[in-house]
């Protein structure tokens, strides 16, 4: 059986951009991907409510929405949607994947520097809470699986143990001796 999906399109006034850029940031946290005039998602009660939302919101702005709940009726266009929302996925994951490597390259500097200072656990703890946030974000958006799914999970793990070990080597460079 063909899943079925949540069509959305809205119009808002030219201006301000404001308005916009918010509607299409909520599309977005929504995991939603535009196909041609439609912004597609997967049905579900959530979605739908969201959206409602959102459509509501769009009248504040002076603008109006239409969701559709449907199915698509060519096999080809399904595939095309669900191959959009395995790249929006796989394209936030390799952002992701990218601000690791920059995590782990900094913690490597400062391990090279040996700057074992509180301070840069709490700056490097911090970054890292940023990244399991973020990786929660994209995969609540990720309703199809993407691949890149698994290297971002490998990537996380691989933060936070070297957070660990750097932390350690800090606590034992500043541990009161006596």
């Amino acid at each position: 059986m063909k899943p079925k999906w949540l069509f959305f399109s809205y119009t808002l006034p030219a201006k301000p951009s404001k308005p916009r850029v918010h509607v299409w940031r909520q599309l977005r946290k929504l995991g939603a991907v535009n196909c041609q005039a439609f912004w597609v998602l997967p049905f579900s009660k959530d979605r739908v409510d969201e959206l409602i939302k959102l459509m509501q919101e769009l009248d504040g702005f002076g603008g109006q929405g239409l969701l559709i709940e449907g199915r698509s009726l060519v096999g080809e266009q399904e595939e095309q949607i669900l191959r959009q929302f395995v790249d929006a996925r796989n394209e936030e994951y390799q952002e992701l994947i990218y601000k690791c490597d920059d995590f782990l390259k900094e913690i490597e500097e400062e391990t090279r520097k040996e700057n074992f200072i509180f301070a840069e656990v709490e700056e490097n703890e911090e970054e890292l809470k940023k990244l399991r946030q973020w990786f929660n974000k994209i995969e609540k958006r990720d309703l199809m699986g993407a691949p890149l799914r698994r290297t971002s999970i490998e990537k996380l793990k691989a933060c936070e143990k070297v957070y660990e070990e750097f932390a350690g080597r800090v606590y034992e460079h500043q541990k009161p001796r006596g």
